[in-house]
């Protein structure tokens, strides 16, 4: 099959979609590590086919309609999102459940999904069918394709929603769409993650995150013509087992995820020695909603459905030749030892702890933001509980599903997730810089391969 960027697409309608049962008015405190994010936008969008009903294809306005009331209906327990972010006397971002609304848009794009180069977002899906968030917390875009398919695309403020928080509200509108009972209710107490009195701060905090002011110069991009791109690939079982074994050494077991992001190291690794860089640094996002819940089942409860940030993003830097010359199992064994001191609930008590030390001032992962003489760096982002089988609004479930996240950045960006395609396989979002998808291309080929529309119709038959 053939790809088609060159398309239009043209918005037809446009209205704000609140929740269906009147709102009392309140405001919802970030919590202290809702303020480690900065304001930057997720989107996320699904792709389906077309649909028949009883022999007959089901439109475009059936569609909207019932993903519309649908919305209405879930936005009265995720109110969250229906509302808008404003800053508080001491400049903090602070929610107002106000039920201001969501955008929705309704678009029409000339093209067919087969046609849709989604190996390539920036130029299929940026600007074109996920919506750019201007106003709200969340802006939601429906759009009909030319064969009759449909992209359901969405965009929230990353400071109200991590991609846990986001999974749960996606799975409760499609329930809603489809005329059943929400099987999570979003939990929103931020008492949940109030900081200790005394607070207990471990000193490695401050080697993972830093106070805005104390950032290192921003690096001169007008000295390099690279630039950070998005590209999306598929990864088959057999390479999964296959780095999983390579990665695994004298006994210890290494998961998938540490498997698949030591050899990414290892690649990136490659093209920062011809740049003559000596450190590169990768990150893992880490969920804390399972170790602060440890060993209360009350809170454990709770955390499971909790809305909202609990994540940490603990680094490692590693010399760039040692990541190039020593074996798989070796760099596994260094993001396994980065990992661990963050997957403990005093971890994540004592990164509350440490954003109550410095308030009001904002703070940031340290990963984030490299300085004009640090290697490259990026954040693996585990997306493994991506709920794409369940976003089915009533028409099937897509056949095909991603977050974009082609944030501004200097690090990078990889998000891993289930492929509906063939059980095992995975489909990686990989925002990084041009030079560094080329070389992984070049290097790593039989790994990452281009996201086509051949290898969602040849291996799902489903479909």
């Amino acid at each position: 099959m053939g790809t088609k960027a060159d398309f239009t697409v043209t918005e037809s309608k446009k209205e704000v979609v609140a929740a269906v049962l009147p709102l009392q008015e309140h405001w919802l405190p970030l919590s202290n590590l809702d303020l480690l994010l900065p304001p930057v936008d997720v989107g996320v969008f699904f792709c389906y086919k077309e649909q028949e009903a009883f022999g007959d294809r089901i439109s475009f306005g059936s569609m909207v309609s019932v993903l519309k009331k649908a919305m209405a209906q879930a936005l009265a327990s995720y109110y969250a999102f229906a509302g808008e972010i404003v800053p508080n006397t001491v400049g903090e971002p602070e929610l107002v459940c106000n039920n201001r609304g969501v955008d929705f848009v309704e678009a029409y794009a000339d093209v067919e999904l087969q046609n849709l180069d989604l190996h390539n977002p920036d130029e299929s899906i940026e600007g074109k069918l996920v919506p750019q968030k201007k106003h709200g917390v969340l802006s939601v875009q429906a759009t009909e394709l030319r064969c009759g398919g449909l992209v359901v695309a969405c965009t929230f403020d990353h400071r109200i929603a991590d991609a846990y928080s986001a999974n749960m509200f996606l799975v409760s509108w499609a329930e809603m769409a489809r005329s059943k009972s929400i099987s999570v209710v979003p939990y929103f107490r931020r008492s949940l993650l109030n900081p200790r009195r005394p607070g207990c701060i471990d000193a490695s905090l401050d080697h993972m995150y830093t106070p805005i002011s104390s950032l290192p110069p921003p690096k001169d991009h007008h000295q390099t013509t690279d630039n950070l791109i998005s590209r999306i690939y598929y990864i088959t079982s057999e390479q999964l087992n296959d780095l999983q074994a390579l990665a695994c050494s004298n006994g210890y077991k290494r998961t998938k995820l540490e498997s698949f992001s030591a050899f990414l190291w290892k690649k990136v690794a490659l093209l920062a020695a011809k740049d003559n860089f000596k450190i590169t640094k990768m990150g893992i996002v880490v969920d804390g909603r399972v170790r602060l819940g440890e060993g209360d089942k009350d809170k454990a409860s709770l955390m499971s459905s909790y809305f909202g940030n609990v994540l940490s993003i603990p680094f490692g830097g590693q010399r760039v030749n040692e990541l190039i010359e020593k074996p798989l199992s070796w760099v596994a064994n260094q993001v396994h030892d980065f990992l661990d001191q963050a997957v403990t609930k005093e971890h994540f008590l004592g990164l509350i702890d440490w954003v109550e030390a410095h308030r009001p001032e904002p703070a940031l992962a340290k990963i984030y933001c490299n300085g004009s003489d640090d290697g490259p760096a990026f954040v693996v982002s585990s997306g493994q509980r991506f709920p794409v089988s369940k976003v089915d609004f009533g028409w099937g479930c897509p056949i095909f599903g991603s977050y974009h996240f082609p944030w501004e950045g200097d690090a990078g960006y990889v998000m891993p997730m289930p492929s509906l395609a063939r059980e095992g396989d995975w489909v990686v979002y990989m925002h990084l810089f041009k030079r560094q998808l080329e070389l992984i291309e070049t290097e790593a080929s039989h790994v990452f391969r281009p996201l086509t529309s051949d290898y969602l119709d040849s291996l799902a038959p489903i479909y």
